[in-house]
């Protein structure tokens, strides 16, 4: 009795660690497409529900699927700027549409990745990451000032709750370490809107609307339209979550103290694609492994497949209850733009630390650095610079995302694959070594 008290307890920190993550990428892109109150609680739902389900699948080991240790899935920050762009640009029907032919994708290279590493080293993904991160940053400046088209757009109520939910994140991180500091995002939204509800800025009404019990629909938001430019956006960014997860796989097995090897690996990128498929299906997001989570198991010193079974459970019996998921709905933009800040910020600082393991001696990797972090900035802030090119030539630059990142991946295949085997499997194995640390 004693023991599974304390793996629920344990399940319960996952879940907690994890939360923010998990309900603030569905507010963030909800709110970013236009969905109303009553598609954003069920796409919050459905999210939660999903992480559950892709955290089954990848800790279920077995011929096809699963990487068999306590690794949780939620959905991945990196595919947050794309799922915008491609749902302003091209409607929600083409977001799914791009995720299911990207998690098929992943299936597809699982067995072979290993050897594509070396044209997806840090000075790759540490570009891409940043990019994708930089596009971000307007998003969170619009919330904070209440949200583009709000009537209430830059007054003060909405900067003071914007700064304060920043502020106290700021703190909980100074003062605090461990379990507080993971949850810290959590905490200032919670406190923000709490503040904001004292304001008379919050309105509960979703949450009396919303049901009690319900399961997810298969295509809720319509059949799904495939588009080339959107499929290879979300290609890249299932490509950019690979190699994150091999480092995340490599920290776990050390940390359980268990040898992966090849088929361990394409096992573990398997239950991530069809992570994706399903996501796709049920209308969700793409997910990947949560760093947030691998730390709490070292904090915890449990690493038991138990706990993360239970913590599995709990997000699927989360996300069958709408009126939960329709709390995180009544959050005002102010305060979701103040903690937006810092998330998004990390995804720079997260693609800046990734570039820290490059060797920056090398002028190469100056140039590609330089010439990708600067044309995908560039797209995304001057979009119509490339209007007058052929239909077929804009797909590759109408995303400051994809033609960010096709430089990079030209750039690094011309100046360090090209010249030299010898230098390109170094690059693959700073890709392992850096993720992993």
């Amino acid at each position: 009795m004693k023991q599974s008290l304390q793996n629920v307890s344990l399940g319960i920190q996952h879940v907690l660690a994890m939360y923010a993550g998990a309900v603030v990428v569905p507010l963030i892109v909800g709110s970013a497409i236009g969905l109303s109150g009553a598609q954003l609680t069920y796409l919050v739902a459905i999210d939660i529900f999903m992480c559950g389900i892709a955290t089954f699948l990848q800790v279920w080991k077995n011929r096809f699927f699963g990487l068999g240790l306590p690794v949780v899935l939620g959905c991945t920050f990196t595919a947050v700027g794309p799922m915008i762009a491609i749902g302003n640009e091209y409607g929600v029907s083409s977001i799914y549409g791009a995720i299911l032919v990207s998690g098929l994708i992943v299936i597809l290279i699982s067995s072979v990745f290993g050897k594509l590493v070396k044209f997806f080293p840090p000075v790759v993904t540490g570009s891409v990451v940043t990019i994708i991160g930089i596009t971000l940053i307007p998003v969170a400046m619009n919330n904070m000032a209440g949200g583009q088209g709000s009537p209430t757009f830059g007054s003060k109520e909405n900067l003071i709750l914007a700064f304060g939910v920043l502020f106290l994140i700021i703190l909980l991180n100074r003062f605090f370490t461990g379990f507080i500091r993971a949850i810290s995002i959590l905490i200032g939204i919670i406190a923000g809107t709490v503040v904001a509800g004292f304001m008379g800025m919050v309105d509960l009404q979703a949450v009396n609307d919303a049901s009690w019990f319900n399961i997810g629909k298969p295509f809720y938001f319509g059949t799904p339209t495939f588009e080339l430019a959107p499929i290879i956006t979300m290609t890249i960014v299932a490509v950019v979550s690979m190699v994150e997860s091999t480092g995340v796989y490599f920290a776990l097995s050390d940390i359980c103290n268990k040898k992966l090897d090849d088929k361990d690996l394409a096992r573990g990128y398997r239950a991530e694609g069809l992570a994706y498929m399903l996501g796709a299906i049920f209308n969700a997001f793409p997910y990947t492994t949560f760093s947030q989570n691998v730390g709490l198991i070292q904090m915890s010193g449990i690493k038991t497949n138990r706990v993360i079974y239970i913590t599995a459970i709990m997000l699927i019996g989360l996300g069958l209850v709408p009126k939960i998921a329709a709390l995180a709905t009544v959050i005002p933009s102010s305060v979701l733009g103040g903690a937006m800040v810092a998330m998004f910020g990390m995804v720079v600082a997260y693609g800046i630390k990734m570039l820290g393991q490059v060797e920056f001696a090398s002028q190469e990797n100056l140039l590609i650095v330089a010439c990708s972090v600067g044309l995908g900035l560039g797209v995304t802030v001057v979009p119509e610079i490339f209007a007058g090119l052929p239909e077929s030539v804009k797909i590759l630059t109408n995303s400051g995302i994809v033609a960010g990142s096709i430089t990079a991946i030209v750039l690094n295949i011309v100046f360090n694959v090209i010249p030299s085997g010898k230098k390109a499997g170094s690059n693959r194995d700073a890709v392992v070594q850096g993720q992993a640390s």
